[in-house]
């Protein structure tokens, strides 16, 4: 007699019903991503059906939804939003977020350029780039963490009238992440190969650059929320804002906060490396004032090759160690 025939009736039949409820359990899932899918098409369409209305145009074109079984799946040709009455308008190419099943709380997306924008006050832009994603770590009530990252990422204007575009600038990587502590908000990034392009300030010249920053915006759940739009009354903690250049290198930390009429307060700590390099670069990047550049400099150099600094400002009024910088004007 073979195993299979001295397996007892009462086995075969606990492996039918298994078979069977992994069977309903797959049609309910088959189900409920399906209604998904037609909920969230039907959705795109009412949202662009009410602000069409409403005198603004916008569009998701060519909206599918797709990734079954094992993955949630949307995507758009391109991406459009135009408000005449703001003068607001955005644009982008191709839009693809995916989340996968066994990471449903980590869905991420690709977001192919140009990124075309017109606000008020500002001249038209056309920021394009290599690879652009963007991923999230989903959470209650609020994200875990939002994050973006670029690379070959490069901007210039984009004028309406025919005129020739100004190059702005260029960046090998870029990247950036939210994430809240508390009532707080962190902020991580950096970027790396960053050119600015001598006509977009001036013809100042620049060497390229890179940078990071770790910094704390305080009760920014609240500034979120509330869509605040004045930095009166807002507070960050720069854990580390760092920018440098070959050897040349500043590096500021320390908390900074403004007042409700506008005044700031800060206690920062500044620190240079090689301040030789650091004064050459501020040098040609200031000309009008390099000779009193170099001069300052030299004093520092006399301190190392990493010398360190307070820079305090006290309701506006600013001093590096002891030497007065002057009164910074109140900001909005």
């Amino acid at each position: 007699m073979t195993s299979s025939e001295e397996r007892p009736p009462d086995f075969r039949r606990r492996l039918f019903w298994l078979a069977a409820f992994l069977a309903v359990l797959f049609g309910i899932y088959s189900a409920g991503w399906f209604y998904l899918a037609d909920k969230v098409r039907s959705e795109t369409d009412k949202a662009v059906a009410e602000l069409n209305g409403n005198g603004i145009e916008a569009d998701c074109a060519n909206l599918t939804v797709s990734g079954y079984p094992l993955s949630f799946a949307i995507s758009c040709d391109n991406l459009a939003y135009q408000d005449d009455t703001r003068n607001v308008a955005v644009s982008s190419g191709s839009l693809n977020a995916v989340t996968r099943i066994t990471r449903i709380l980590s869905p991420f997306a690709e977001l192919r350029g140009p990124l075309r924008t017109t606000f008020p006050g500002m001249a038209p832009l056309w920021i394009d780039w290599d690879n652009l994603q963007a991923s999230v770590k989903l959470s209650w009530p609020l994200p875990r963490r939002v994050s973006l990252a670029a690379e070959g990422l490069s901007g210039q204007t984009d004028p309406a009238d025919g005129t020739d575009p100004v190059e702005l600038f260029s960046a090998g990587t870029a990247a950036g992440q939210l994430s809240p502590n508390g009532q707080d908000i962190g902020y991580v990034g950096s970027f790396t190969d960053l050119e600015i392009d001598p006509d977009a300030i001036d013809g100042r010249v620049l060497p390229p650059l890179d940078g990071s920053g770790d910094v704390t915006l305080k009760n920014g759940v609240a500034l979120i929320k509330t869509q605040a739009r004045s930095l009166r009354g807002q507070a960050v903690d720069i854990t580390k804002l760092d920018l440098s250049s070959g050897t040349a290198r500043i590096t500021i930390s320390g908390p900074v906060s403004v007042s409700a009429d506008g005044l700031i307060d800060a206690n920062l700590m500044i620190k240079l490396n090689d301040p030789k390099a650091v004064a050459a670069i501020l040098g040609a990047a200031i000309p009008e004032q390099k000779r009193q550049i170099e001069t300052g400099f030299a004093g520092l150099a006399l301190l190392g090759n990493e010398p360190s600094m307070p820079l305090k400002i006290v309701k506006g009024k600013a001093s590096l160690g002891f030497i007065p910088l002057g009164k910074i004007k109140p900001v909005d």
